[in-house]
Formats: structure tokens, sequence, C-alpha cells
């Protein structure tokens, strides 16, 4: 989105917390408004990131918070655990539960705990009203059963770091889902998000860094942060045929219209 010459871009997916930005958190943040950098959704993982998202974005008018337990944390949650989160949830900068979801490369929490705490969140979120950020690694086909089961259609949500296929994408679409794109899009072998990309229309794409992670290239390797966005933005352009400026504008609109921002 352009404000007077000015290009704003909306990174839907960091991890400031995070203690890779112990150091310099303070300065990165300056750093990123001074490049444009006007939106961030700061997405917890667990319960101690869930306060320290809120914290964060209650220190921050530009960045808003997210509170969820990860598939790696599943195992953690108990039966106390959901009401926490509604009661967390209550904040006015949170704007969505995640992230949320099934990852199956390390299987950190057994499967079918996973599972069933995904479905649980996701339940919350529809009596709750807000949107979901689903974390989905090599789990494709339950990610898919699951919102088929839990009839997700239309409650709003996005695929974060979306990493599925074309034909995948067509089924999260129909179901009202937002697809993330972030670093690994810049990556030299990653034809298939890039097919993605391509085939997906722009007003349902987010763009986001998952900061400190997945760094784009020319950067691969050192720690991201929401400024990197830029890089994910350009290579949608670039794939799409289009303006670097339309790309910014449209996830920027994309991104706010989720959050109810």
């Amino acid at each position: 989105m352009k404000e007077g010459n000015r290009v704003m871009l909306f990174d839907t997916h960091a991890h400031l917390d995070d203690d890779r930005f112990h150091e310099d958190r303070k300065q990165v943040l300056e750093q990123c408004k001074a490049e444009g950098i006007e939106l961030i959704l700061n997405a917890a993982s667990d319960m101690k990131t869930c306060h320290s998202s809120i914290a964060l974005a209650e220190e921050y008018d530009f960045i808003y918070a997210s509170v969820g337990i990860h598939p790696h944390d599943a195992k953690s949650m108990d039966n106390k655990t959901i009401d926490i989160l509604s009661g967390l949830a209550a904040n006015s900068k949170v704007k969505a539960i995640g992230e949320i979801g099934l990852d199956y490369h390390y299987d950190f929490s057994p499967r079918d705990v996973q599972k069933q705490r995904f479905m649980e969140q996701i339940d919350l979120a529809m009596q709750l009203k807000l949107p979901i950020i689903v974390h989905d690694r090599e789990s494709h086909g339950d990610i898919m059963e699951i919102f088929k089961k839990m009839n997700v259609k239309n409650m709003g949500g996005v695929l974060h770091s979306f990493s599925g296929s074309v034909e995948m994408a067509r089924e999260c679409l129909k179901l009202g889902f937002y697809l993330s794109i972030s670093g690994p899009i810049t990556f030299k072998n990653n034809v298939k998000t890039v097919e993605v990309v391509r085939e997906i229309p722009l007003d349902m794409l987010l763009i986001e860094t998952d900061s400190p992670y997945l760094t784009p290239v020319p950067y691969r390797g050192q720690r991201n942060y929401p400024g990197y966005v830029r890089y994910v933005a350009e290579k949608i352009a670039e794939i799409k045929g289009i303006a670097f400026d339309e790309v910014a504008q449209k996830t920027f609109e994309n991104g706010k219209r989720l959050f109810g921002i």
C-alpha cells in the first residue's frame, strides 16, 4: 500500500519476541518503521510467547498479536489451556488464534495429540470469531481432513508460510483461507511455491517473514527481520509480472481485512 510516495508493507507473521532479538529489538523495530513496515502480526507459539507477543503489541502501536499453542507444544496443553487462551484473546491487540496446526517433520508432540489440540483451538477461534494462523509441515492431508471435519469454511484464516501444492491451495481458497508466502519463495529450487503464486489470485495472498527464521535471498542464512518482507513482495511481483507497489498494496489490504485491523 502507498501513503504519498511511501510504500507500506504488512509482515503478517513474525516472532519478534524471540531471544535472537534480545540485544537489539528496539533498534530493529525502529528500522522496520523507517523502511515502511507499517504493520506486523507477532505470532505466539506457546504460553510464554502468548504473553510476550501481547506485551510487545501493547508497547508498539503498529504491532498486533495472536495467541495459540504450536503443534510442537501440543503435548504441554491441558484442560485449562483453552480457558487461558480465551482470556488472553480478550485483549484488543489480539487478532487471531495461532500459530496452531500440525508438524509431522519433527513430531515433538504425538500426532494424535497434535490433531486433538489443533481441533480444540479451531473450536475456540470459532467461538471467539477470530481467524486462525495455521502451521502445516509435512501434514497436508491431515490438515485438510481436519478442515473438513471442523467445517471451517469462511471462519477466516491463513496457511502460514504455505508449502502445499497448487491443488491444496485451491482447496484452501474454496474454504476462504488466505495463503501466506515467506522467504523460501526466493530460494532457487522452490518450484512448487512459485507455481502456487503464479496460479493463486493476489487478493488471497499475504506476505510474511517468520522472523527470525526463513530468511530470503540475498540474506539467506542470516537472522530474518520484518524489513526483509520486501524481498518476498518483489519475488511475487516478478512471478506475476506486476508492479511491486501493487503487491504491497494488495497484501497490506488483505492482511488488514483478515485480522480486522
